[in-house]
């Protein structure tokens, strides 16, 4: 692809128009902002360089990817919308995978000085970046189960099921993540971020997650309470492992 038909891209994702209530238009801009900033990575990989975040282009660009205000804006979930819930989640993943691992080799094996180099520089994009997937994968879990719910039961076949259950494996991998991520030090104001996301979304887990699926988050908690060092962030998550563990 050429010099200008990456710029016409990121100007395209841009410009690109959505209403603050249409769902679907904003998820088809995520999707197209995250591909403009994934040209980007390229370019700036290609030349050796390291991304910068905080300028435009990728600034505007990441803010379309992981526009949390927008989210919350959004109406009350409907079954309906799942299939662009789940557009806009695997775009936001994606672009969550590629600041984490820019430059880092992979194989044979992990380079964890890369990762940690990365983590570090670009720790508050990709604390946003969890703290933005953390409430869409939740309003995701509520249309699903809202979904499940008015299925008659014919139709919640075996297939459908396993799906189900993988959905939720994948909400409970992600909430271990990020409260792996703040037991392993991060700056205060993100760590408030992001246990701030999990408490704002602790009555959806409570219910979507199963209670014989809850042991792994559940010893995790255990296991750092008392060991963060700052009170906002331990009284979050006191208050996300209250509800989490004790519900039904």
């Amino acid at each position: 692809m050429t010099p200008f038909l990456r710029a016409m891209l990121v100007l395209l994702a841009l410009l690109s128009p959505a209403c603050a209530q249409d769902g679907p238009a904003i998820a088809a801009g995520a999707k197209q902002s995250a591909q403009a900033l994934g040209l980007y990575l390229d370019t700036v990989a290609k030349a050796g360089g390291r991304p910068v975040y905080d300028a435009p282009p990728a600034s505007a660009l990441f803010q379309r990817v992981f526009d949390v205000d927008r989210l919350a804006a959004l109406p009350a979930a409907k079954s309906s919308d799942i299939p662009w819930l789940r557009d806009w989640g695997d775009e936001a993943a994606r672009t969550h995978d590629r600041i984490l691992l820019f430059g880092v080799e992979t194989t044979p094996a992990l380079d964890q000085a890369a990762l940690q180099r990365n983590f570090t520089e670009y720790e508050r994009q990709i604390v946003a970046a969890m703290n933005f997937q953390i409430r869409l994968q939740a309003r995701l879990a509520t249309a699903a189960s809202l979904l499940w719910d008015q299925l008659p039961t014919e139709q919640r076949t075996p297939r459908r099921e396993a799906g189900l259950k993988e959905a939720r494996a994948g909400a409970e991998k992600l909430l271990r993540l990020a409260i792996m991520s703040i037991a392993h030090g991060m700056k205060p104001a993100n760590a408030r971020l992001l246990s701030a996301a999990l408490r704002g979304t602790r009555d959806v887990w409570a219910s979507y997650i199963p209670p014989g699926d809850r042991g792994p988050i559940a010893d995790l908690l255990k296991l750092i309470s008392g060991k963060i060092g700052d009170a906002e962030v331990e009284n979050n998550l006191r208050v996300f492992a209250a509800v989490f563990v004790t519900a039904k």
